[in-house]
């Protein structure tokens, strides 16, 4: 007879697998300690007794929800779901958008934060002191659109002229082919999100009608993310004039229009300015300058775009330029936020530069209003910078003018700087060694 099987005693080791179920088991994908330690993509937390961090929580609440809709895609509780992006349907895209990018939204606010676009908390004390000085009557802000009209009105009566008297017949429009591609060009942009651009898009700089076909594609229209994307485009590919345009009829619009309507700036377009400045001369020539010139710039449009020029470093030639330009405009607020934002980059100006500012404040001697705090505190500023680089005549001027303008806490303080420093047409004596 065969011999029969023990039974195995308890306790003692099991018997080891096959060698192909073996194998099989070293092959198999195992869990990693990291998932261990953070939870199992299900949303299942192990057992440690410790809080869970904002990240985790977000995942688990994410997939709980996917599984979720699922259970009911299954048991047909409520109709299933789209989820895929479609670009004809708003419902799909904020559908796709909710379940795909949950962290997007939050990463961005961070940053948001992080980067000083937040709402600016701004005082009705400092909003009617800034409309004092605003122009009444200001110029009509012209568009995109009326300059592009206005071109193509002029490019089409002296072209049909000239034809006439040549052919007799009429200029060729552009061509239907083009107007269509650029008007579903169009409809991407006014609903984009994140991704790839339309290569149609990305070849307009390299047009020489690229502000007709940039007027097709209603730039009114765009989203936020849309511009920031135009405008990584345009800051890198355009020269320095026609980038200037684009700053001038697409971005300071756009940007004006939301701080407006949303007392704070769109992350996205708080950025497009920012990376604008990629070309520093058409950035003030196209942005900064017109925006001072018009007369009507706000108090929280000032402290918002200020906040781009303290972050980013920007070249002493052009801000020499601007500031000298500003020094010369019609007095406003925003004028004295921008100036000493500039002169507090520490700049070594030239002395035409520093002329120009101090005859800037001079130019206040006859006027009877009452000055803004923003104004002192710019003539503190660069008393403070530049006080070595003024000379005698300038500081007796100023002086005078700390009398005519006296403020109660800051006027001590200039007059502190402007007394005791040395000027720049002081004479060095240099001490006679004796033999």
């Amino acid at each position: 007879m065969p011999k029969g099987r023990r039974e195995r005693e308890r306790g003692a080791a099991p018997r080891p697998p096959p060698l192909a179920e073996h194998i099989l088991q070293a092959e198999a994908p195992r869990p990693s300690a990291r998932n261990k330690r953070r939870g199992d993509p299900g949303g299942q937390v192990l057992d440690g007794g410790g809080y869970v961090d904002q990240k985790l929580s977000r995942r688990i609440l994410e997939q709980a929800r996917l599984q979720q809709d699922e259970l009911e895609d299954e048991h047909g509780a409520v109709a299933p779901r789209l989820r895929t992006t479609v670009l004809g349907s708003r419902a799909a895209a904020s559908d796709s958008e909710d379940e795909e990018w949950p962290s997007l939204t939050a990463q961005l606010e961070e940053e948001e934060e992080e980067e000083g676009a937040e709402a600016v908390l701004v005082s009705l004390e400092d909003e009617k002191a800034i409309e004092m000085f605003m122009n009444k009557n200001p110029p009509l802000r012209r568009t995109l659109a009326d300059i592009i009209m206005e071109k193509i009105t002029e490019k089409q009566s002296e072209v049909e002229t000239a034809m006439s008297d040549i052919s007799g017949r009429p200029m060729p429009q552009l061509n239907p082919r083009v107007l269509e591609v650029y008007k579903g060009v169009k409809e991407v942009l006014s609903k984009y999100r994140s991704g790839k651009l339309p290569k149609a898009f990305k070849i307009v700089p390299a047009l020489s009608n690229w502000e007709q076909i940039l007027y097709i594609t209603e730039p009114e229209t765009w989203t936020a993310a849309a511009l920031y994307q135009a405008t990584r485009i345009f800051s890198s590919n355009l020269k320095e004039k026609m980038a200037q345009r684009f700053y001038n009829l697409v971005l300071l619009p756009r940007v004006r229009d939301d701080i407006a309507e949303y007392k704070r700036l769109n992350f996205h377009l708080y950025m497009a300015v920012k990376k604008a400045l990629f070309k520093p001369g058409a950035w003030f020539k196209g942005f900064l300058i017109p925006l001072c010139e018009s007369g009507t710039c706000t108090l929280r449009e000032a402290v918002i775009v200020g906040s781009i020029i303290t972050k980013c470093s920007i070249p002493v030639l052009h801000s020499s330029a601007a500031m000298l330009k500003i020094a010369e405009l019609e007095y406003n607020g925003a004028s004295s936020i921008f100036l000493r934002l500039l002169i507090d980059k520490k700049y070594a100006l030239p002395f035409r530069v520093v002329d120009a500012l101090v005859f800037h404040f001079l130019s206040f001697r006859t006027d009877g209003r009452m000055l803004p705090v923003l104004w002192h505190q710019c003539l503190l500023t660069f008393a403070q910078r530049y006080k070595e680089d003024l000379s005698s005549e300038q500081k007796e001027a100023l002086l005078e003018l700390l009398r005519v303008h006296p403020h109660p806490q800051i006027s001590a303080e200039v007059r502190r700087e402007l007394l005791n420093s040395g000027s720049r047409d002081a004479e060095v004596v240099q001490p006679v060694l004796m033999e």
